[in-house]
């Protein structure tokens, strides 16, 4: 590990982290504290993804749309209109809208195999987006002046690695550049994170294996067609089923090539010191 003990990360000159688990668990609301209080430069897996790899893609998807309808077709065929996504840290839709739901188009779905094509452009960018974070490293230090370096990961990084294998490419780089570190739930906070997601259900990144498994499984349970299919009702479905697959590789990822966190301590941080505190405590854990 990149701080093999908790004197390493105390007297670190540059302390470097790399935030990872189920959405909903605080790692953006870390980021976002050590940011503001801590002068800590985010680097967001996500924002990455959505505005540098998947930008375009999600700019033309919206043109496809405004061009169904004439006076806007009109305007874009001119270039007297620009149309372009707003993405910012803290709000997604744009890159969740393009990645959208299998299912009836009726229903606001998209075809299954258009939804796979766009989870392999999804899978590729995050691959991408998260091995520049260590070009983010140094030129966040180079250009801004930043001393520490916080990478607030995707909460799909376990579908891309594979944190069995001493040599995945991606947490290679990753565990040398920074201290990997999981924000592990519990139960509960599954079940919240579940109940929050059946009222409000949103597009979601899963590994082709799996997601051919789930729609598989669902076409066999329901005898829906798959063009009939209702898209919020299938991605409810898989939401606790892939919460149960993504466990064990987070779990893997930390034994292998970091340190765990748990969601209840934090939720009880204040500041910036009580997170080196809760640091230094998880590598101490560790060793």
């Amino acid at each position: 590990m990149l701080y093999e003990t908790a004197q390493d990360w105390r007297s670190a000159p540059h302390r470097r982290v790399a935030l990872f688990g189920m959405s909903g668990l605080g790692k953006t609301h870390i980021a976002n504290m050590l940011r503001h209080e801590a002068n800590w430069f985010h680097y967001s897996v996500d924002f990455r993804i959505g505005t540098r790899y998947m930008g375009e893609y999600i700019a033309d998807n919206v043109k496809s749309e405004a061009m169904k309808i004439p006076f806007l077709a009109k305007l874009l065929r001119s270039d007297s209109i620009y149309i372009a996504s707003n993405i910012t840290f803290n709000n997604l839709e744009p890159l969740s809208a393009y990645l959208g739901k299998p299912g009836s188009v009726e229903k606001g779905g998209i075809p299954f195999e258009t939804y796979i094509k766009r989870q392999r452009q999804h899978r590729a960018a995050e691959i991408a987006a998260t091995l520049d974070a260590a070009y983010f490293i140094e030129r966040s230090e180079m250009i801004y002046g930043y001393k520490h370096f916080i990478n607030d990961t995707s909460g799909s990084l376990c579908e891309v690695v594979d944190p069995s294998d001493p040599n995945d490419p991606v947490m290679t780089q990753m565990s040398a550049s920074t201290l990997p570190v999981w924000i592990r739930g519990t139960a509960e906070h599954l079940d919240i994170l579940a109940a929050r997601f059946e009222k409000a259900p949103k597009p979601m990144y899963y590994s082709e294996e799996f997601l051919r498994k789930v729609w598989d499984d669902y076409l066999a349970e329901t005898g829906v067609a798959p063009e009939d299919v209702d898209p919020d009702a299938f991605i409810r479905h898989g939401f606790r089923s892939l919460m149960n697959w993504r466990l064990p590789r987070y779990e893997a990822m930390a034994k292998n090539w970091g340190v765990t966190i748990e969601a209840a301590e934090v939720a009880e941080l204040r500041d910036t010191r009580d997170f080196n505190q809760l640091i230094e405590t998880a590598i101490a854990r560790n060793g």
